[in-house]
């Protein structure tokens, strides 16, 4: 089963996509990146942590794209069930208010599990810094930009 990584980001200003690829770089110097984008910026940044594996693909949506508004008001809707937790209502306040939505799928194929979640872990907490957002990762729950739990899945 794939682990979904998301970060809801409340910031409208796309992070500089080189420093984001210096992140993944960070955790390894063999880490390499190719970039798409179109006139609102970049969309997507390919990783390749290993050579013969599948590539880590994050990807980039602004809040005007199609469907990204009817995504982000299911997550809101959902969190509004997790009662259970105190920050529940704010989480659910962020992810109404965010701007642009970056995914993350970790490839079920990586030899260095540990490599990949470092890499992902750096990616998320990075880009939840920089554009004033939160992190989620499946099975988990949603995280402060410096890791500290906010609402745990269950």
């Amino acid at each position: 089963m794939s682990v979904w990584l998301r970060v809801f980001g409340r910031a409208p200003q796309q992070p500089d996509p080189d420093l984001v690829l210096q992140v993944a770089q960070e955790q390894d110097r063999a880490v390499q990146g190719h970039l798409r984008g179109d006139e609102q910026g970049w969309t997507a940044l390919e990783l390749t942590l290993r050579e013969g594996t599948t590539p880590l693909l994050l990807e980039r949506y602004l809040v005007t794209e199609p469907g990204i508004r009817a995504e982000l008001n299911a997550w809101a809707a959902w969190l509004e069930t997790c009662d259970y937790s105190a920050e529940y209502t704010s989480l659910m306040e962020r992810v109404i208010q965010t701007q642009q939505l970056f995914t993350l799928r970790k490839p079920i194929d990586h030899a260095d599990e540990a490599l990949l979640d470092r890499v992902c872990l750096a990616l998320c907490q990075h880009l939840a810094y920089c554009t004033d957002g939160v992190y989620q990762i499946d099975q988990q729950g949603f995280f402060t930009p410096d890791g500290q739990l906010l609402l745990q899945e269950y």
